[in-house]
């Protein structure tokens, strides 16, 4: 007589279900936080456009399988951050040059509406506010590198964000100049840029301390490099392995 499998208990199975939805649980949680390093080095630039991405090396910086890094870079794949090709790997997204300018363009359109809020609804707190970022621009002009102005010049624009008091116009900003950024690596590198951006600031609060809306969403246009001796500029000090062309291929 053929031997019948020992049943599984109720309580066998609900504990055999519980354990394979921690793992499982345990392995997204891993890909999140993979996908949140790599998403973070892309958007700042340290992993440059068209860099090599590969899962073995990764599972061993991370200390942990495949499968998870395998997750992560699906995720990034998702927010276009990774483009994943058949038997050619994974690299960091490349995006066109008609991609980009069309990107400064969207940004600064939006930044231009925000500054013309902010010149709208402005009041003692926002002067204030102007006034504090434009002592620490001033003072990273002065003493600092490209790393202190930097700092300077995003608090600066976050000053203009809660100015405008449109929270989700400054949410849709801070997205698109984080797709961005990684464009930007060679902002503030010289004396000369730093001063330049400066003097953009000034004529934007200036404009904005006014109440002048039209003046500060006209200086803010000016600010972004989308016009075309400011991208021309921009697009001057970026290198041209960093975009794809048109047809999908590394320029």
């Amino acid at each position: 007589m053929t031997k019948m499998p020992d049943a599984t208990s109720p309580a066998d199975a609900w504990g055999a279900a519980q354990a394979n939805g921690e793992e499982a649980a345990a392995r997204r949680g891993r890909a999140n936080d993979i996908r949140a390093t790599l998403q973070d080095e892309i958007e700042t630039g340290r992993l440059r456009p068209g860099a090599p991405l590969d899962e073995r090396a990764l599972a061993a910086r991370f200390q942990v399988s495949r499968t998870p890094v395998r997750e992560a870079l699906q995720q990034l794949a998702a927010r276009d951050l990774v483009k994943i090709a058949p038997r050619q790997g994974v690299t960091v997204a490349r995006l066109s040059i008609a991609q980009v300018r069309a990107m400064l363009e969207f940004i600064g359109e939006l930044e231009a509406l925000a500054a013309k809020l902010a010149a709208r609804r402005i009041d003692d707190e926002m002067r204030a506010m102007l006034d504090e970022a434009m002592a620490r621009g001033r003072h990273a002009a002065a003493e600092g590198g490209a790393a202190e102005y930097s700092v300077a010049n995003a608090y600066f624009h976050e000053a203009i964000y809660a100015g405008c008091r449109n929270a989700y116009l400054a949410e849709q900003i801070r997205q698109a100049r984080r797709l961005i950024q990684r464009y930007r690596v060679k902002d503030f590198q010289n004396r000369t840029q730093i001063a330049r951006s400066l003097a953009e600031h000034e004529r934007v609060a200036a404009a904005i301390q006014a109440g002048d809306e039209e003046e500060a969403a006209h200086a803010m246009q000016l600010h972004v490099p989308a016009g075309t001796t400011g991208f021309s500029e921009f697009l001057a000090m970026v290198p041209m392995s960093f975009f794809e062309s048109d047809d999908g291929e590394s320029s």
